[in-house]
């Protein structure tokens, strides 16, 4: 191998991403003293070669971080040490869901090298550009030598299993694995014709080993049994499985010397000395003879050669593009011409609704159309309830590739904000018109609905771009209502929802609408003396986390609410659980609860539930989800058996819920005291949780606050809007403390600042989110000189919750100013507006 710098540590920029390379002389293969540098060298030879084959395929990584003398890591999941560029696409399986690395790039290659990744093996189908699983673009035959047989045995079993490939319109090339055998791969047509999905290629498969077995019973064997394998060669057909994955052409093999899965000639084969190969043959085989393999890549290629139809598109982006520097945006500016990117046509017009965390979040819905991706922005999302309407702003067209894309566009470039993929799918076009559009959308992550785009016709340009988007009443497969009705949607904005679909929702996989408008119940301050009737009151610990309405509309669908109306099904998916324990012949039913996260005693952790909050994106559920699980406490039910049992009593609610749900967990249902509070604030002072909850017994749920609910703590906590921030003294460039107010008369009231509670990376974080919400003038009254002078200040609409010593009169002396004494920050409360926070001022229950 070429010579390399032989240094411990050094930071490279490898495609702009910074990569610190460690022990760089550690030796990564034993018997021929190959270093990490010398590795890292060699994927560097060979990226322009390796990445087209293994590019949008899920990656599965074998390591040897102490040499392949050492332990070996199996590999599938990304970890919380992935660097956020790194691309990567989510499978769900049985039992889980992973993310899996995309080896697109020679930064994520140099990546997977410094972590001693020395195997990559892919399964034969890729990504498409939306995240859609496509259909094995190539057919793979594994020859495996047994005991007695060897590479001169295979390449035999090669010669014959090409004359058959061949016959079939296939022309198959060899790759020696790296380790015994050879591999065989041949392309496969991407037309709808020629399209095969991998049950259908490891069927052929299956019937091209078993006829080599019939036609040369004495040198090959079709079956996985090793008893007869001897001096044999098996033809492993399995490798076309969906499931299963083969050596990536390239990669390194993780022996006690390095080979490499080395694409070869079929000559070479013909050599009786046929070995496999070392790092540095196969770059000399590169550099005299370049990408055996490229054939593979042809029908890929094929795809993007422009038509006359697809270099009209070029036209269409030209507002696309004239908006943004292609030097300054990781957005994509497509093929030039326009042309089409891989998997797209006719047959099957994609859609793509990404998630846009902009100035305002909103979501941009696109159509694959005539070559481009036809936009609109939805600043309330997709409507899910037939009755209401969503404004669809149509914004300029987008080239298709940025169907897949994800990322950061930069501050200060058009659109600068976060973009994640929402949902992606197919489409089936029903009405294309320059006013109205109908279509079916279809999509494995959240299912089938159809939605009809109106244009409203205004008097000036920007009203020109507006549409209505309306989920019709006529739904895929048999759901009730007529098609007519898309093209004259309602345009009522009432708040009821009775005229929802459950039963649509629960098949599409679209979260159901609540049956009946439902907001939580709350509990107000309990004062001094007023809960001294035992007789009048049950009590209920009271749980540190998120509040919740769970709707539970069928024994597979939950949809989880927040207080401010928030959808947090997606955030804590684990909770659908819920469903298969709410009896099945009382559905659909709405319970209320508490969603907490848990230490390792047991006990609610608020600063660990913060955790999962805000957390959309499915890989990164899933990453949060494998260090914090999360619990449901219930302990109310508003209906069951689609009856509204709001109005009933709080005594036969909680018989009712009992009698509704068989809890397991991570679902619970905490025992209530009766009448003695005593008892239930030591129980609570032993659980370490925030206080208790009272609860008359005649209380109706009001779905408001309420004195008939009354909540004691053991100590002294509020609910505060942010409302600015001061530099800390170290570090200018860094929030040092928080600003807070709450409302008072329909204003916001100052009540001082808090500026412990936050470790060092939090203090970044919140900086970074603050910016963001910058505003010239303070958002509340009463803020003394001293707290006024360096504040940055911020638009009032984060809620946070702090724990604090006791109120003081305010250091300004006016009067009835009050200010918080020694405040430690607890955290964020996503699920809360500023609406909704209230102050609270404790008294001796």
């Amino acid at each position: 191998m070429a010579p390399t710098q032989r240094t411990v540590t050094q930071t490279v920029s490898v495609e702009g991403h910074r990569l610190r390379l460690s022990n760089l002389d550690k030796v990564l293969y034993p018997a021929s003293g190959t270093t990490k540098g010398e590795v890292l060298h060699y994927l560097t030879q060979v990226a322009p070669v390796l990445l087209p084959h293994a590019a949008n395929r899920p990656a599965t990584r074998k390591r040897w971080p102490d040499g392949t003398g050492g332990q070996m890591f199996f590999q599938k999941n990304l970890d919380a040490s992935t660097p956020d560029w790194v691309k990567r696409r989510s499978i769900q399986h049985k039992r889980s869901s992973n993310d899996y690395v995309l080896v697109n790039d020679l930064a994520t290659l140099t990546w997977l090298g410094q972590t001693a990744t020395l195997e990559l093996h892919t399964p034969q189908w890729q990504f498409g550009r939306t995240g859609a699983r496509l259909d094995p673009d190539r057919l793979v035959l594994d020859l495996d030598p047994g005991p007695g047989a060897g590479l001169p045995e295979c390449a035999q079993v090669a010669r014959w299993a090409r004359e058959i490939l061949q016959g079939m319109g296939l022309e198959p090339y060899p790759v020696t694995s790296g380790s015994k055998g050879i591999h065989l791969y041949a392309a496969l047509g991407r037309s709808s014709e020629t399209r095969l999905g991998s049950d259908a290629v490891s069927a052929v498969a299956h019937e091209l080993a078993r006829y080599l077995e019939t036609e040369h019973p004495d040198l090959v064997v079709s079956d996985m049994s090793k008893k007869l394998r001897t001096g044999k060669v098996l033809v492993d057909w399995s490798q076309n499985n969906g499931n299963k994955t083969t050596i990536a052409p390239y990669s390194l093999r993780g022996l006690d010397r390095p080979y490499v899965a080395a694409p070869r000639t079929w000559e070479e084969l013909d050599d009786p000395d046929l070995a496999q190969l070392t790092p540095e043959e196969v770059v000399e085989h590169i550099e005299a003879d370049g990408d055996l393999l490229a054939p593979l890549l042809e029908g890929h290629r094929a795809a993007l050669e422009p038509t006359p139809e697809r270099l009209a598109t070029f036209e269409k982006l030209e507002t696309y593009r004239a908006k943004r520097d292609p030097g300054r945006t990781p957005e994509p500016f497509g093929p030039p011409g326009g042309g089409e990117p891989s998997g797209a046509g006719p047959d099957a017009p994609s859609f793509v609704i990404q998630e846009h965390h902009a100035r305002r979040l909103h979501w941009d819905f696109r159509l694959e159309h005539d070559g481009v991706l036809v936009s609109w922005a939805l600043p309330k999302g997709e409507p899910t309830d037939p009755a209401k309407n969503h404004l669809a702003v149509q914004t300029e067209d987008h080239p298709l590739e940025y169907g897949s894309f994800e990322g950061s566009i930069p501050a200060g470039e058009y659109g600068a904000g976060e973009v994640t993929i929402w949902d992606s799918g197919t489409y089936e076009l029903e009405k294309w018109r320059d006013d109205e559009v109908i279509v079916t959308l279809r999509s494995e992550r959240r299912g089938s609905r159809r939605l009809a785009l109106i244009r409203t016709r205004g008097r000036d340009g920007d009203a020109e771009n507006n549409w209505l988007i309306h989920l019709t009443k006529a739904q895929p497969d048999g759901a009730p209502g007529t098609p007519e009705a898309a093209a004259e949607p309602e345009t009522d904005t009432a708040t009821d929802t009775a005229a929802a679909e459950p039963e649509r929702t629960a098949r599409s996989g679209t979260p159901p609408a609540a049956r009946r408008s439902y907001r939580a119940m709350l509990a107000g301050a309990a004062r001094a003396g007023e809960l001294r009737d035992p007789d009048a009151w049950m009590f209920e610990m009271k749980w540190d986390g998120f509040r919740t309405l769970a709707h539970v509309t069928d024994p597979d669908t939950v949809r989880l609410v927040s207080r401010s109306g928030q959808d947090l099904t997606v955030t804590f998916p684990e909770l659908a659980a819920l469903a298969a324990q709410v009896d099945p012949d009382r559905l659909p039913a709405v319970l209320d609860g508490e969603i907490v996260a848990l230490d390792r005693a047991g006990r609610p952790d608020f600063r660990r539930l913060q955790q999962r909050a805000n957390l959309r994106k499915e890989h990164d559920v899933a990453r949060a989800r494998a260090r914090v699980q999360v619990d449901l406490m219930l302990f109310d039910v508003l209906e069951a058996d689609g009856d509204d049992v709001t109005g009933r009593p709080w005594t036969q609610r909680r018989e009712l819920l009992e009698s509704l749900v068989t809890p397991s967990p991570p679902v619970h249902l905490p025992p209530v005291f009766d009448g003695d509070l005593e008892a239930a604030m030591r129980t609570s002072r032993t659980l370490r949780l925030e206080g208790v909850v009272a609860k008359r017994r005649t209380s109706t749920y009001t779905g408001r606050r309420s004195r008939e609910w009354l909540k004691v703590k053991h100590s002294a906590t509020q609910e505060v809007v942010v409302v600015g921030w001061r530099p800390g003294h170290a570090n200018a460039s860094v929030m040092g403390s928080l600003l807070m107010a709450v409302p008072d008369d329909g204003a916001l009231r100052y009540v001082g600042r808090v500026g412990t509670g936050f470790t060092e990376r939090e203090r970044r974080e919140i900086t970074a989110r603050l910016r963001d919400l910058e505003r010239a003038t303070p958002g509340a009254t009463g803020v003394p000189a001293q707290d006024a002078r360096d504040a940055r200040w911020v638009t009032p609409r984060l809620v946070g919750e702090v724990t604090f010593a006791d109120w003081a009169e305010g250091s300004d002396g006016a009067s009835g100013e009050r200010r918080m004494r020694h405040s430690v920050w607890r955290g964020w409360r996503p699920d809360k507006k500023a609406a909704d926070v209230e102050l609270e001022l404790p008294g001796e229950a």
